[in-house]
């Protein structure tokens, strides 16, 4: 049975290709402010744990979002009940996009809570909607519920502690969510859906992922513009700006010059559209999204700094110096080069494990550690004449080290 056969708040199927409509592009606004805090949140984590936790919560904020992209290809936004649950789905989402940045910390309950609302609440309102009906969807939205409740006590339970206990329970909450639809959302009871059933129209649900594409671009966009509108110009400056840009232009290029419109064509004609639904836009759109954020973040720090990474980069290599030490921020003392007569050329070379210089989003200077590099390279010149040292000192200024 087509959905077009039941009435009430679906779509009907009638009337050719399915739209975006304004209340979803509205929607989607809450989850641009989602991206720039994930964005922010690696830049002031740049570390193995910050960027593990940075993608723990966009796989989060991207099944929130797909789900609801799903719910609007059969819910029509333009019904008056459709309507007002987006409006809270598009206010719970707030919240959990406030709440990132202390996702694992002191807002860990507000994200859970938050989460599992839009969630549960979301499919909840199709199962009461369809509630009755001989639909295929009804027996689908309630395995899909049954799935999303037990997902919720993990995220809940999550929320409430601390430490490690979340990192468990969260995780295992986040993998019942990602196995749902590849198990067919498998029920003791109900059985399993098949996704013959999951009868989406193509070009729709292509559209919606294409604009959460956008808003990854976007985030890209803004900090690139941001953060050189915070520094003074120069020529490495301005040439680091100009590449960022051309880099957000080629993956807006290669994903929508072709492969957008040949993969929606895939989409339309295919029998079975739920089954490409689930894996080719629900599953394989995720490292794209996560790709494009992690650029942006590189974006920002290649912006900001592009002469202090060379420079230190090539302090580092030339030297043939490493850092070595664990835990925290840590000085470590290395072999001075040598090799030359000059006293000058016999510098003391001081690796900063962990954290280096980088640009902060509110025009300071704060620390992170570089892309590839790991450490920060500081030079520490006690055999200088009085000329070279002024000038020294006077580019540690700038570069914002102390």
């Amino acid at each position: 049975m087509d959905v077009s056969d039941h009435g009430g708040p679906l779509r009907t199927r009638d009337s050719g290709e399915q739209r975006v409509t304004p209340l979803e592009l509205f929607f989607d606004l809450v989850f641009v402010f989602a991206v720039t805090q994930l964005s922010h949140l690696l830049l002031d984590h740049l570390s193995i744990r910050g960027v593990l936790e940075t993608l723990f919560l966009l796989l989060a904020v991207w099944w929130a979002w797909v789900y609801t992209a799903w719910f609007t290809n059969w819910f029509d936004p333009d019904r008056l009940p459709v309507r007002l649950v987006l409006v809270a789905v598009m206010l719970a989402s707030l919240l959990m996009s406030v709440a990132i940045p202390e996702a694992f910390g002191e807002r860990g309950l507000m994200f859970a809570l938050a989460f599992v609302a839009i969630q549960v609440g979301r499919t909840a309102f199709a199962v009461l909607a369809l509630y009755g009906a001989s639909h295929p969807l009804s027996g689908t939205f309630w395995r899909i519920l049954t799935w999303l409740v037990a997902a919720g006590v993990l995220w809940v339970a999550g929320g409430l502690l601390e430490g490690g206990a979340r990192y468990v329970l969260w995780l295992l909450a986040l993998a019942v969510d990602y196995a749902g639809p590849v198990m067919r959302y498998r029920t003791p009871g109900l059985g399993s859906s098949r996704t013959e059933e999951w009868t989406i129209e193509g070009t729709h649900f292509a559209e919606r992922c294409q604009l959460f594409i956008i808003i990854a671009l976007g985030e890209s966009i803004l900090v690139t513009g941001t953060t050189f509108g915070e520094i003074e110009a120069s020529a490495v400056t301005v040439c680091a700006f100009v590449v960022a840009f051309l880099g957000s232009v080629a993956l807006w290029w290669i994903y929508f010059a072709r492969s957008a419109d040949a993969a929606r064509e895939v989409f339309t004609s295919s029998e079975d559209p739920g089954r490409l639904g689930r894996s080719a836009y629900t599953y394989f759109h995720l490292p794209m999204v996560a790709g494009i954020i992690a650029v942006a973040a590189a974006d920002e720090l290649t912006v900001a700094h592009p002469g202090e990474i060379e420079r230190g980069a090539a302090e580092h290599d030339s030297r043939g110096g490493g850092a070595r030490g664990s835990g925290g921020v840590r000085d470590h003392e290395l072999v001075r080069g040598g090799g030359h007569d000059d006293p000058r050329d016999h510098r003391d070379v001081k690796v900063r494990v962990g954290r280096a210089p980088q640009a902060s989003r509110h025009g300071g200077v704060g620390d992170g550690v570089l892309p590839g590099r790991g450490a920060a390279v500081e030079v520490d010149p006690p055999q200088r004449d009085a000329a070279e040292e002024g000038d020294y000192k006077r580019r540690r200024g700038r570069a914002g080290v102390r």
